[in-house]
C-alpha cells in the first residue's frame, strides 16, 4: 500500500499568488505528493447579511472585504497550474460550491 500525502494550502496564502507559490514550494520540499487549495463564491457560499457585516482585515472594514480578498481567480490559478507542473507536484483545490466546482473542471 502507498501513501499519498497533501498539504492543504486552503487560503492561507491570503490573496497573494507569490504566497501561495512559497507555500507550494515548502510543501515540495518536505516531500508531499500533492497541495490542496479552496475555491468558493462568495456570493453563493455566504449571505448577503453575514457579507455586510463589519469586520476589520487588511481588506477593508466588511466580511465581504476579506472573503473577496482571500479569494485567487482564473488568473492566479492558471499560475498554480503552471508553477505546479515546474515544480512536478499535484495540485487541487475543493469546491465550496457549484460554480466553483465547474471553475475548477477547466484544470
Amino acid at each position: 500500500m502507498s501513501i499519498f500525502i497533501i498539504a492543504e494550502i486552503g487560503i492561507n496564502h491570503n490573496g497573494d499568488i507569490g504566497v501561495a507559490k512559497g507555500l507550494i514550494d515548502v510543501a515540495k520540499d518536505a516531500g508531499v505528493d500533492a497541495v490542496k487549495f479552496q475555491k468558493r463564491t462568495i456570493d453563493l457560499v455566504y449571505s448577503k447579511e453575514m457579507l455586510d457585516s463589519p469586520r476589520q482585515s487588511p481588506w477593508g472594514t466588511t466580511q465581504r472585504a476579506q472573503k473577496e480578498g482571500l479569494e485567487l481567480g482564473l488568473d492566479e490559478y492558471k499560475e498554480i497550474d503552471a508553477y505546479c507542473e515546474e515544480k512536478g507536484i499535484v495540485w487541487f483545490a475543493s469546491a465550496w460550491d457549484l460554480e466553483s466546482k465547474k471553475f475548477l473542471r477547466q484544470f
